[in-house]
């Protein structure tokens, strides 16, 4: 007669697993955070735009940053939707962005600058600005390579804050 025994989950991974439960069946809206790698092929950048578009065509808030790539991508989505359920926070002043960027960043309604950061390095500023884009959702899905620090680290805060995080690896 054979028996099987089972190792009891550590507490972290219940709370997590129970987390993400909840969090699917939620019917209401949510903040969710979408970010992610400048450096994304146009494909890429429309399936972002499609899936945020009906992120926010079903009432849920969109939180981006406003790089090209993932965030342009996702910025597109949401405008095209609903442009008041789009926040997009910079890491830096409106004046600090690629022309690429500015242009679509003055269409936004909800528009939070950093002008404060303007003296940190672009990368500093990103991963204060990603923690505050955090700090404001309740789920994140990022897009990022597996070298992408700044990225990665901010997906491992977010769980860190019990946030619901999806990870898509783009290599």
């Amino acid at each position: 007669m054979s028996q099987s025994i089972e190792a009891p989950l550590e507490t972290s991974k219940v709370d997590t697993f129970l987390q993400e439960l909840a969090a699917i069946q939620q019917s209401g809206s949510k903040r969710v955070a979408i970010l992610g790698s400048r450096h994304v092929p146009i494909t890429h950048q429309q399936l972002i735009e499609l899936m945020t578009y009906a992120l926010a065509l079903g009432g849920n808030r969109i939180i981006t940053s406003g790089a090209t790539g993932t965030n342009s991508a996702a910025i597109r989505g949401a405008m095209k939707a609903d442009p008041n359920l789009l926040t997009v926070i910079l890491p830096q002043s409106l004046e600090r962005q690629p022309r690429e960027s500015r242009d679509q960043l003055e269409q936004v309604m909800h528009l939070v600058e950093n002008p404060g950061n303007d003296t940190l390095s672009l990368a500093e500023a990103s991963s204060v600005c990603n923690q505050e884009i955090i700090s404001r959702c309740q789920q994140l899905i990022c897009f990022a390579f597996h070298d992408s620090a700044t990225l990665l680290r901010t997906c491992q805060d977010a769980e860190d804050q019990r946030k619901i995080v999806t990870l898509f690896y783009f290599d």
